[in-house]
């Protein structure tokens, strides 16, 4: 491919409505555009991008005994039904209706259609296990659309569903999949972690995401060296207070202090002059609408998924001022336990606090001296907040490590979740009808391409690892009216074709900066220079993307360098 023929728009200013590092480097390197909030088109550089990440996923899938199929994105409602996910996915699902009044939603993900099409077409347990996968643009009604494509309302998505007869060919199948997102990203050249997780509106027993490590990276990650890792909502957390137990022996009578317009942990610990660890947190929060207080120490941060879990509720959402009002007395900022006659649940570092400050359930007003099973008793004690660094590791007690990681890839065990609630079944041996267990595999192939850029990147651009870059090899020639320069520059460009390099000649009429800029901006692997000074002593200039020198090469050596 040539430059001047190529539709590859580079920018030199970053835009700016552009957050983050991987959204500034994808307008900027020409790979995207944008449409409309969420919405973005995929240019020849970027697609080309895209579809590597696409087939490495393909070769794993297939390597798995995958089988590709390609599903509607139009959803009809009645499939959505059937599960009950039609009401409780929220806004986030994108519906819409046709000319007949009947009721659709643009796929966010497949469940419902690949469960309907496997109960009509799949009888027997000879016929398992089963897995099929797809590449297909999915939807999502995003309320704020941000980071590029990386939080988009419309996005390229592999999702796989497999289907099994027994909870143990499920669990060894899972193992496999594993195996095969740890060998896509691998492949990628990404440096990444699968850490257990959440399974949120997906549903089943157990989930993993695989996070690519980045510091820009939405999710908090924390791991340990025996080997576990999760991320901070999923990560379990032990009872402190076993090993630990609180003494308030001699901690004073609690008492009431005035504290005007401090609603803040922070701004309440300037007058008070107690320390964050010793703040009882008072949260309220609906759970399928009713009202509980919940308890955090003043440095931790609530996990509502661990929440929603030990309530057996739908939805967890939090609370507003007249619920405030309503529960505690006082608004927000000012609730507490003591005194309070809400059903109050408690996270386990509640109970090493002796000497505690809460809300006092008045407007201007906490309480100090605070002691928990003294002055205030929760109906339940239990781990339910986010885990942070140094926090134990629960399968070997040791301080964990935190990181930052972007989400690419996330993996379900969904058991009977879908077969039961759509009578998806098959017949057993024994003749006998039974649901179908099953797995979900999804990945992001479009935030892939975006992780990877806030991965691999510096000062000048995007540093794409070799197995993702559009393009292999970018030949510069710095003076287009000099036929020596263009007719060796020519001659290159056929040689690294015919050794099945992936090459971009820079044939533009500009100067030599703005080339070089360009390719550096773009990350191609490796850059060639010809100019007239090196050319005549038969040379040109060799440099790669990853390395800050380049280097001297003989002309006719220059390809073999860079494939060996």
């Amino acid at each position: 491919m040539k430059f001047s023929q190529i539709f590859l728009p580079t920018l030199r200013e970053v835009p700016s409505d552009a957050e983050t590092i991987s959204h500034q480097l994808m307008l900027r390197a020409g790979l995207v555009r944008k449409l409309a909030a969420g919405l973005y088109e995929w240019l020849p550089a970027g697609l080309r991008v895209l579809r590597k990440v696409e087939q490495i996923v393909r070769d794993e899938m297939n390597a798995a005994n995958g089988q590709e199929v390609w599903l509607p994105q139009l959803q009809p409602k009645n499939l959505w039904e059937e599960t009950g996910r039609w009401g409780v996915y929220g806004k986030e699902l994108m519906r819409l209706k046709d000319r007949k009044d009947a009721e659709f939603c643009l796929a966010p993900t497949a469940e419902e259609v690949i469960t309907d099409l496997v109960r009509k077409e799949v009888r027997s347990y000879r016929s398992l296990p089963l897995m099929l996968f797809q590449f297909g643009v999915k939807y999502r009604d995003e309320i704020r659309p941000r980071f590029g494509v990386m939080r988009a309302r419309e996005f390229l998505m592999k999702d796989a569903y497999s289907f099994h007869a027994d909870d143990a060919d499920v669990e060894n199948y899972y193992k496999k999949m594993v195996e095969a997102y740890k060998n896509i990203f691998k492949r990628c050249g990404l440096n990444f972690r699968p850490v257990e997780a959440e399974s949120g509106a997906i549903g089943g027993s157990f989930s993993h995401e695989f996070m690519v490590l980045a510091e820009s990276g939405e999710e908090g990650i924390v791991s340990c060296s025996c080997g576990y890792a999760a991320n901070v909502e999923r990560a379990e957390l032990p009872d402190p207070s076993k090993n630990a137990p609180a003494d308030a022996q001699g901690t004073p009578a609690y008492a009431e202090v005035s504290t005007p317009g401090a609603t803040s942990v922070e701004a309440v610990a300037k007058i008070v002059k107690q320390p964050a660890h010793q703040f009882i947190k008072a949260l309220v929060v609906l759970a399928d609408d009713k009202p509980v207080m919940v308890l955090v120490r003043g440095d931790h941060e609530l996990n509502e998924a661990k929440l929603q879990r030990l309530l057996g509720v739908s939805r967890i959402v939090k609370a507003n001022e007249a619920a405030y009002t309503q529960l505690s007395g006082s608004p927000v900022g000012f609730a507490g336990p003591v005194g309070s006659p809400a059903k109050t649940i408690a996270d386990y570092a509640i109970r090493t606090i002796t000497d505690g400050v809460c809300g006092a359930n008045k407007k201007d007003m906490h309480v100090t001296h605070v002691v928990p099973d003294r002055d205030f008793k929760p109906e339940q004690y239990a781990d339910l907040r986010k885990a942070a660094a140094g926090d134990p590791c629960p399968k070997c007690g040791k301080p964990m490590d935190y990181a930052r990681g972007i989400e690419v890839g996330h993996t379900f065990k969904l058991g009977t979740k879908y077969s039961d609630s759509m009578k998806a079944t098959y017949l057993d041996a024994q003749g006998k009808a039974k649901s179908f267990i099953m797995g979900c595999y999804g990945i992001g192939v479009s935030r892939v391409v975006a992780a990877c850029i806030e991965q691999c990147h510096d000062a000048q651009g995007i540093v794409w690892p070799a197995a993702l870059a559009p393009w292999d090899l970018i030949i510069c020639a710095l003076n287009i009216t000099n036929t020596t320069v263009m007719s060796a520059a020519e001659k290159l460009y056929k040689d690294a074709q015919s050794k099945g390099l992936n090459v971009l000649l820079d044939d533009r009429d500009l100067q030599t900066g703005a080339k070089l800029k360009d390719a550096d901006l773009i990350g191609i692997p490796w850059r060639i220079v010809l100019g007239e000074r090196k050319m005549a002593e038969n040379k040109v200039e060799l440099k790669a993307r990853s390395e800050k020198d380049s280097r001297d090469v003989p002309l006719n050596d220059v390809l073999a360098q860079i494939k060996s």
